[in-house]
């Protein structure tokens, strides 16, 4: 039997992509591709006994936000999300999905969320790209809901300089190559990220100016052509940032993010500032020349011997190069303000524990998933905090990725 066709409305925005709509017999409808107050034709892919997953046959009442999307392999490719939606929209559905997650999963009624501050970019804004390689050495993207590459002949989301590298990369020869990356700084510098296995190093040629860098299993880089490290400025602050480190890809709303920490942080001269998930030292720097002491805590050893370097310049900084769960339990300090920027997995019960541990009286949380932000307000309200200020800031756009900035006060 063919699966059955429905004639529904989108209702809402859902977290991954989709909207929502009901069924005739009141199951939830998950949809990719379209907006909300849409009168749409969808065929269902998936049914459960309490949802649905359909896609799109024909959208039979257009939204006015609906926009021609401007990638030819949008729908096929997972790493855009959102194109078929004015920029305008992508905002305010972030917005949603960011409140409707802290209501459902954080118990979090009425947060004070504000709206999004916009990327100054909608298009061409990364400065890191990843890329998988087709069989046949093509660079790609996983196709949406697969683990098979989708070869891919244009992007608009790296930043210029590198797309014009990308195209021209001929992998056809590579072997035990995994994934390449792309990384460009504000210095118009550019590197090259070559992910594989245990095979060993390959051999490269190169026609134009750049490096080239070698990640191996367990964190280890090796640079094969050029610089070992690219360099970035943000606000005046230098950052250097080696092949196996972390940092923001949206250049341009970096100051923007360092601004609204600061100032959610409210950081005075004698105050000590806990910086957990600290990086290559990112925040750091801004706190240490406001705090009297900056306490940092970082796991990577990369991104460690980079804020080593970073904060060179700064007598009132400390950095334990450690998981947070096997240093917050253990620090004998009293900081006023905590800021953490955790990975997409949130903030680990040891780490939590070892946080609220300490006490202090603000914590900024710099979070880029809606789900994990939920499940650690639970625990940060069970601690005594309450939620001061919510802040969307759009570092992926076209995507559904929402990255936020919160305040949690001690009650």
């Amino acid at each position: 039997m063919p699966n059955p066709v429905l004639e529904v409305q989108i209702e809402t925005h859902a977290y991954g992509g989709e909207c929502m709509a009901r069924a005739a017999d009141g199951r939830r409808v998950f949809v990719r591709g379209t907006l909300p107050g849409e009168q749409v034709r969808v065929q269902v892919t998936e049914e459960r006994p309490s949802y649905l997953r359909a896609r799109t046959v024909e959208v039979l009442r257009p939204s006015d936000m609906r926009v021609t999307p401007r990638c030819a392999h949008y729908g096929e490719c997972g790493g855009c999300h959102l194109q078929h939606m004015h920029y305008a929209a992508q905002l305010a559905a972030k917005n949603d999905v960011l409140r409707e997650q802290l209501r459902r999963l954080g118990g979090v009624e009425g947060p004070p969320l504000l709206e999004a501050i916009a990327s100054p970019a909608e298009w061409n804004y990364r400065n890191y790209v990843q890329f998988s390689l087709a069989a046949d050495g093509r660079l790609g993207y996983m196709r949406l809901g697969s683990r098979h590459v989708l070869a891919i002949r244009e992007c608009h989301l790296p930043e210029p300089l590198l797309d014009e590298i990308w195209p021209a990369l001929d992998m056809r020869e590579a072997q035990g190559i995994t994934q390449v990356g792309l990384r460009a700084d504000t210095d118009g510098e550019t590197m090259v990220l070559l992910e594989g296995g245990e095979a060993g190093m390959p051999e490269v040629q190169v026609e134009r100016s750049l490096s080239v860098a070698w990640l191996a299993p367990g964190g280890r880089s090796s640079i094969l052509v050029g610089e070992d490290a690219l360099h970035f400025s943000v606000s005046g602050q230098s950052y250097r940032v080696s092949p196996g480190s972390f940092f923001q890809v949206n250049t341009g709303l970096l100051p923007m993010l360092v601004e609204q920490v600061l100032a959610l942080a409210e950081v005075g001269a004698g105050d000590t500032a806990l910086d957990v998930y600290c990086g290559v030292g990112l925040l750091s720097a801004f706190l240490a020349r406001r705090a009297g002491r900056v306490v940092a805590v970082e796991a990577s050893p990369s991104a460690a011997a980079d804020f080593e370097d970073n904060l060179a310049s700064f007598d009132n900084v400390e950095l334990y190069e450690a998981t947070a769960a096997a240093v917050l339990p253990h620090l004998e300090i009293r900081p006023q303000v905590a800021v953490v920027d955790p990975p997409r997995a949130g903030v680990d019960r040891e780490a939590m524990a070892g946080l609220v541990r300490l006490a202090p009286r603000r914590i900024v949380y710099v979070s880029c998933d809606p789900s994990t932000l939920a499940r650690d307000a639970r625990a940060l309200q069970a601690a005594g905090y309450s939620l001061a200020t919510l802040i969307p800031i759009d570092l992926f756009p076209q995507t559904y990725h929402i990255e936020s900035i919160s305040l949690w006060r001690a009650t």
